[in-house]
């Protein structure tokens, strides 16, 4: 091993150590380790940053653009609308969802696919009062199936298709993944339909939970001592969020005020109208020196005591000025991950408050605000309505409370689809590369106003994209100085036989476990290359390893860290960590006895 190996082995194993260990995050350590791999000289200068121009992280923002075009035009609404309008046995209920989840992830961001269809599935599991986790985690699996039909399906598949082309000389075409992809799709998602949704834990549904605690309502009286008369309704900001209540209004001389009453200055004996559980009430009387009405003081005992809901409608604000109590979930790439509500400045700069937070089996209300958030949680906020679902998009956060899409435009629909099948069509018949046709295509919806251009930005996962800028170099580098080479050699010599479908066997396997740790681009931008060198040390066709790889590299089931779409139904699903393995070792089987036998036919060795 020469010096530059032995260096590039080190930095490697440094940068999947912090990957694994998820505490830092991935982009972070993956251009860290770019920046110290030239400086130590194994990664030339004029090439540390050849990953930004690579086409598979063009072909990565493109798509998640495009994802973005088809949820706006309202194509998705249609399928929204027709997947919720009857109720259907748990089985067919997956088989549908799990379906639509699988189809879309072909075409569009596979996390997008499950973001559109988790609140679907988790109202139809209380509705049906079953646990949201018996559909969820089939769910997340079949989105994580379809997005290995296509090339743009899954980042792995993009990144095998732009090794192939500098290794083999010619990229995958966007179907040339399809026939092995789709097998496996399908089998995986007949068997968490039928089968795999009966290995799946039973946990108590802990964000219905939350929300239930927090849907109280009380009216408190401002006594004449009170510290806070003089002053107006936005001074108890602080001590309403130290007690995680909301303050939804005032009512002076039997007139109540919503919108205004912010700027009310406050006077002995009115009446402000707040929301919260009852142990939440009971603590902000204290704090802030009110007193219960002489006529409702038995009441508000009783919900300190039961935590039963008011039913008082009447008494409700206007819908756009009342506060909303939703929920969201926090996926791994949130701007929330690793602060607090208070150390964020939540409430003032959002005008979210935290009412309590879910996470995995455990549920935390009251006093919340000083709780680190992280990936997988499902918090409980409240806000103006009118503002709430800009804040939750500005964070990251995805609401699982209601469904986020917009209504059918049958103009844009076309548009949509039209600017989106040309580019396939442009892309299949070699007019123009498909990083070329899909950025056209882009270039339409900012046209035609589907993602408005101010947008276009904010619509791109730029830690991805990071991520895989700068470990493209560092794959290059590594591949470069033989390193792929001795792997690929360690796991011919585990094959004393020589016997290449031993050796896809094995090179299957060890992706799949990487994968269910590590990130899976960071998994096929080391195994691609590898699965090239091996596929040549035991004389087989390339194609069918490098194949392998890719599949293999989506196949992240067992861990709630392998994919995005784990962790995202991690807090929704009240599911711990080795909730995932009963069903995610049966579909990883699933996707060897099939994705092998389909390999050797579509790509014969």
């Amino acid at each position: 091993m020469t010096l530059d190996q032995f260096i590039l082995f080190a930095l490697l194993g440094i940068i999947l150590a912090f990957l694994l260990w998820g505490r830092l995050r991935y982009d972070l350590v993956a251009f860290s380790g770019l920046l110290i791999g030239v400086a130590l000289g194994v990664i030339p200068q004029e090439q540390a940053f050849s990953g930004f121009s690579n086409p598979a992280v063009v072909i990565v923002a493109l798509v998640l653009i495009a994802s973005k075009a088809f949820e706006n035009s309202g194509a998705l609404a249609l399928i929204m609308r027709w997947l919720g309008s009857e109720n259907r046995s748990i089985t067919k209920h997956i088989a549908l969802t799990s379906g639509i989840a699988g189809s879309l992830s072909a075409v569009i961001n596979n996390v997008a696919a499950l973001a559109l269809l988790m609140p679907l599935d988790i109202a139809a599991a209380r509705k049906a009062n079953r646990p949201p986790g018996l559909t969820l985690m089939p769910l997340a699996f079949a989105s994580i199936l379809g997005g290995m039909v296509t090339l743009i399906g899954t980042p792995p598949n993009i990144i095998a298709s732009t090794i192939r082309a500098e290794r083999l000389g010619a990229p995958y075409s966007m179907f040339s993944f399809a026939p092995v992809g789709l097998a496996v799709a399908i089998a995986g998602i007949l068997f968490v339909s039928v089968v795999g949704w009966r290995l799946v834990p039973r946990r108590e549904d802990k964000s219905a939970t939350l929300l239930q605690d927090a849907s109280f309502k009380a009216e408190l009286v401002v006594p004449e001592d009170s510290p806070f008369v003089g002053q107006v309704v936005a001074d108890l900001d602080e001590c309403a969020a130290n007690a995680d209540v909301i303050v939804l209004g005032v009512i002076r001389d039997d007139s109540r005020k919503y919108a205004k009453a912010r700027s009310m200055q406050l006077r002995p004996r009115d009446h402000l109208i707040i929301e919260g559980s009852g142990e939440a009430i009971a603590s902000f009387i204290k704090a802030a020196g009110l007193s219960e009405p002489a006529d409702q003081s038995e009441e508000l005992k009783a919900i300190a005591r039961s935590a039963q809901p008011l039913a008082d409608e009447e008494k409700a604000p206007p819908a756009t000025q009342r506060p909303q109590i939703m929920e969201a979930a926090v996926p791994y790439d949130s701007r929330l991950i690793g602060h607090s509500a208070r150390g964020f400045d939540l409430r003032r700069r959002y005008g979210l408050t935290l009412i309590g937070i879910a996470r995995g089996a455990s549920i935390s209300h009251g006093q919340v605000r000083d709780r680190t958030i992280e990936a997988g949680d499902v918090l409980l906020l409240a806000g103006p309505s009118a503002t709430i679902s800009a804040s939750i998009g500005t964070l990251g956060l995805i609401l699982i409370s209601r469904v986020e899409v917009g209504s059918p435009r049958p103009m844009h629909i076309a548009i949509t689809l039209a600017l989106f099948f040309g580019a396939l069509l442009a892309a299949s018949t070699g007019i123009v590369s498909f990083a070329v046709a899909l950025a056209v295509a882009v270039a339409g919806y900012a046209a035609f106003g589907i993602v408005p251009a101010r947008e276009l930005y904010l619509q791109i996962d730029w830690s991805v994209i990071v991520m895989l800028a700068s470990l493209i170099p560092i794959g290059a580098a590594f591949d470069g100085t033989g390193g792929t080479a001795l792997i690929a050699s360690a796991i011919a010599g585990i094959n004393t036989g020589g016997n290449p479908i031993i050796a896809l066997v094995l090179v299957t396997v060890i992706t799949m476990t990487l994968s269910d740790v590590l990130n899976n681009v960071a998994t096929i931008v080391i195994m691609g290359p590898v699965a090239i060198e091996l596929a040549d040390t035991v004389g087989a066709n390339p194609d069918a390893f490098l194949m392998a790889t890719a599949l293999a590299a989506s196949c992240a089931f067992l861990t709630p860290i392998g994919h995005k779409n784990n962790t995202l139904i991690m807090g929704p699903g009240g599911f711990r960590f080795g909730d995932y393995w009963r069903l995610g070792i049966c579909v990883e089987l699933i996707v060897l006895a099939v994705g092998i036998p389909m390999l050797l036919v579509v790509w014969p060795l």
